[in-house]
């Protein structure tokens, strides 16, 4: 692994979602390990949301660069992020970004990197790059399993490993979703376009030994080289906030609580808030779970659980509101399963800690990274109805066997040797990607 004795500088330019910005934020420290500086760049709101990550260690290697978006009628400044982001307005902040390209290029002219890394949504960022000689290479957030079957379905091909699937109400969604139109651009094309203006290589947020065989299918697809980064999992940070989860969850048992999270960017029903309230008691599990609420909406918060049921779960039950610590409740002695949503980073993350996961799929690829648990054999998923639905009686059922049932033994076994394996090979990925990088570049030169 060999570097040039000043360094190399990289842009990265990743899509305005916390689940984006996270991982290139992970992607740039561990590459600044490697003599490499890195510029991130997004909306002034979300570099204020991540600032406090970059520690003193990291201060004088990552860079933190301002991409103003136009301000349009229907998006204020506070909305340039998809945190809070009411769903309506997300074609809106794709077309802002769009309109922002400009304002890239004038940063790409004078940052005069070695290197862009891009997300899949700004197909313009390696047109830019190009335009001033520069290499050009993408980093797809999502996984493998999920990159494949969603190019598969854009391009109505049959998709060849029988495990990924998805139930007729998930494909009618994801394929309403992949038709959809923000400036002009549908974001399967989008997806397609970034892919196709890489320099030689995609960049992939995996592992080999969960997703080995999606990401050679992955390669086969967009004929270009495809680089596991590995789970680039954050470190803890400590917050005020913890204290009062710290003392509850000090209180219980190893292993017998579950944490119960959606992520910052889906908000759940009333009808799916109601049945995971009921699922949760049900199962007469403790739990830990976080609410969200779009931002501007004045919703109460024990107004929308079902009545009475704070005083029922008593103190068997706690109830956050927006945001909580998820890293540290993870890796929490009390904690033995995690109710996700699947997003990819939140099942790196809890792959690596080795807890135990059920999967509850909303939108997006999660429905993909839900079957993925399953094959790997580190979660379940609660059945629905034929229309989608969620049942109360399901998510106990399944929060039970997970926790305390006989499949839950095997379960926990299997989580535990993933989380050692990914331990064990700790920063291998990043090295390939490195050594990969500095090839890009002695090929440029």
């Amino acid at each position: 692994m060999e570097t040039k004795e000043n360094g190399y500088s990289v842009l990265m330019l990743p899509w305005l979602a916390h689940g984006h910005i996270s991982p290139f934020l992970e992607l740039g420290k561990q590459l600044t390990n490697s003599n490499f500086f890195v510029y991130l760049c997004s909306t002034p709101i979300n570099l204020s949301s991540i600032k406090n990550k970059i520690t003193s260690e990291f201060s004088h290697s990552i860079q933190l660069v301002v991409l103003n978006l136009p301000t349009l009628p229907d998006l204020p400044p506070h909305y340039h992020t998809t945190n809070g982001l009411p769903p309506h307005l997300m074609p809106t902040l794709k077309e802002a970004f769009d309109l922002a390209k400009d304002n890239f290029s004038n940063i790409v002219k004078n940052l005069n990197p070695d290197l862009v890394v891009y997300d899949f949504f700004p197909p313009w960022a390696p047109a830019i790059a190009s335009s001033y000689g520069i290499p050009a290479v993408p980093f797809v957030t999502a996984g493998a399993a999920a990159s494949c079957f969603l190019y598969s379905l854009s391009k109505d091909t049959e998709f060849p490993f029988p495990s990924i699937y998805m139930y007729d109400f998930e494909r009618e969604r994801m394929s309403k979703r992949i038709q959809v139109l923000a400036n002009g651009l549908k974001d399967a094309d989008r997806i397609f376009q970034c892919n196709e203006r890489s320099s030689k290589m995609v960049l992939i947020k995996s592992f080999k030994e969960i997703e080995g065989k999606y990401i050679n299918y992955y390669s086969m697809l967009t004929n270009k080289k495809v680089v596991p980064v590995g789970p680039l999992v954050q470190d803890v940070v400590e917050h005020d906030e913890q204290k009062d989860i710290s003392q509850w969850l000090d209180n219980k048992e190893e292993s017998s609580a579950v944490f119960v999270s959606f992520g910052s960017e889906y908000f759940l029903t009333h009808e799916e808030l109601e049945e995971t309230a009921y699922g949760l008691e049900l199962s007469k599990v403790s739990f830990i779970w976080v609410v969200r609420f779009p931002i501007g909406e004045n919703i109460k918060l024990e107004e929308a659980l079902p009545q009475g049921f704070l005083e029922r779960v008593g103190q068997s039950g706690m109830v956050l509101e927006g945001w909580a610590p998820q890293r540290y409740i993870l890796g929490h002695s009390s904690v033995g399963g995690f109710v996700s949503h699947c997003g990819w980073s939140s099942i790196m993350e809890t792959m690596k800690l080795g807890v135990p996961i059920i999967a509850m799929p909303m939108h997006l690829d999660q429905p993909f990274n839900a079957r993925l648990i399953e094959e790997v054999g580190v979660g379940l998923e609660p059945k629905r109805d034929n229309c989608g639905r969620l049942q109360r009686e399901e998510i106990a059922k399944v929060i039970r066997e997970v926790m305390v049932g006989e499949s839950g033994k095997n379960i926990k076994r299997k989580a535990k040797e993933l989380s050692e394996t990914m331990l064990k090979k700790g920063e291998e990925e990043i090295d390939l990607v490195v050594d990969e990088l500095v090839q890009l570049f002695k090929e440029g030169n």
